[in-house]
């Protein structure tokens, strides 16, 4: 199950609305929806919050957005860490991703980096990358010489709302997260919208007279 719920971005106001910080629009929203206050620590190295009664939690869960810079993330993830002895397992960071297109997601264990400085250090502090990822797909510039620009920058108003209208879809799998059935979360998470339905063919009535 999951007790920390980590999103990965930059501080500042100047990188509030970039690319890159995906992940701390994810924890934003999901404490607006917990009711819960993001407040500096100092000993944790970041915002936290802690939940004493989250839906489908058996205990309290901590939200957190590191204040470290995305290349320290796991400065600030691994003092919480381990603090409330919360395993590698147990976290699930919240970032943007590179190789999927905006409005799409992807969850899953483990893994690489994919050359992402947050992930790269979380594994690095933890010492295991055996840790939950929500990946937001933010596309990708096309060139490689661009992806350190293309990722500060804000995205446009289309590509923001897409990646919104994940972030809102990703809701519906924390309680599932927080319970610990991380198989009916994937699924929840991968599933594909319904195809719309073809219209019925008119009935005998309906059919124009020549």
């Amino acid at each position: 199950m999951i007790r920390l719920l980590v999103g990965l971005g930059n501080p500042g106001s100047e990188y509030e609305d970039t690319r890159h910080n995906a992940g701390f629009w994810w924890i934003d929203g999901l404490a607006r929806g917990l009711g819960a206050s993001l407040q500096p620590d100092k000993a944790y190295h970041g915002l936290v919050a802690r939940v004493n009664s989250a839906p489908g939690a058996a205990a309290p869960i901590w939200l957190l957005e590191p204040m470290t810079y995305m290349n320290l993330s796991g400065k600030s993830v691994a003092a919480l860490a381990r603090f409330f002895k919360i395993a590698p397992e147990e976290i699930l960071a919240v970032h943007d991703e590179l190789d999927i297109a905006p409005g799409e997601m992807k969850f899953k264990q483990g893994g690489g980096n994919g050359g992402h400085n947050g992930l790269k250090d979380m594994q690095a502090q933890l010492g295991s990358a055996n840790f939950w990822r929500l990946r937001l797909g933010i596309g990708h510039p096309g060139i490689k010489a661009e992806v350190a620009g293309y990722v500060l920058r804000k995205p446009p108003l289309a590509e923001r709302q897409a990646i919104e209208d994940c972030i809102q879809k990703s809701y519906d799998a924390v309680e599932l997260m927080l319970k610990g059935d991380m198989a009916k979360a994937l699924a929840k998470i991968h599933a594909k919208p319904p195809r719309p339905k073809p219209p019925k063919p008119p009935t005998p009535a309906q059919t124009p007279q020549p």
